[in-house]
């Protein structure tokens, strides 16, 4: 029994250790990380694309659309997706950790299109109620709510492309550097 104990115990010991070293020596710092700089990367291009299209499109420059949801493409996509593409070419595509990656890019991306799209679009109802009630009605005077909120399936392709165009370079940057 005795015996039985010190085994266990020094086996984990040496699990222990291998493990810590192992994780201290692959990442030492998060901004080597490749799936997260992945992923931060295809947000900002996102981002970025929908701030400057808002501008060609309007002829005015609207801040809100560096750090706001819905518009074209989805920065949600573009994330999950780059984080995923990144998760898959470092690890590789048939593990555990990649499975787990696209799992959460797909709900991301379903529920961009589903109930994000669907709460913008009563909100956009709601907004019409209001805005049509008698001045003296205690709603008359609310706040807007936000309708741009969840993303066209064109949107939520566009940054899925995006995040997986992302995290392709990523990885074709971090072999030509490696």
């Amino acid at each position: 029994m005795d015996e039985a104990a010190a085994t266990s115990a020094s086996m984990i010991h040496s699990s222990t250790s291998s493990t810590s070293s192992s994780s201290s020596s692959s990442s030492s710092s998060i901004f080597t990380n490749y799936p997260f700089i992945s992923a931060v990367v295809a947000f900002a291009i996102a981002q970025s694309i929908k701030f400057f299209t808002t501008w060609y499109k309007e002829k005015r420059w609207d801040l809100k659309q560096l750090a706001g949801s819905g518009g074209m493409p989805s920065s949600h996509s573009a994330t999950v997706t780059a984080l995923a593409a990144a998760i898959g070419f470092q690890e590789g595509f048939g593990g555990s950790l990649f499975a787990t990656a696209l799992i959460l890019a797909c709900i991301v991306m379903y529920d961009a299109t589903g109930v994000r799209l669907q709460a913008g679009r009563q909100a956009e109802v709601l907004n019409q109620i209001v805005y049509e009630l008698p001045a003296e009605h205690p709603l008359a005077e609310s706040r807007p709510l936000r309708e741009l909120l969840g993303h066209t399936p064109p949107q939520v392709i566009a940054g899925g492309l995006l995040g997986i165009i992302t995290g392709a370079i990523g990885h074709l940057i971090t072999q030509a550097i490696s």
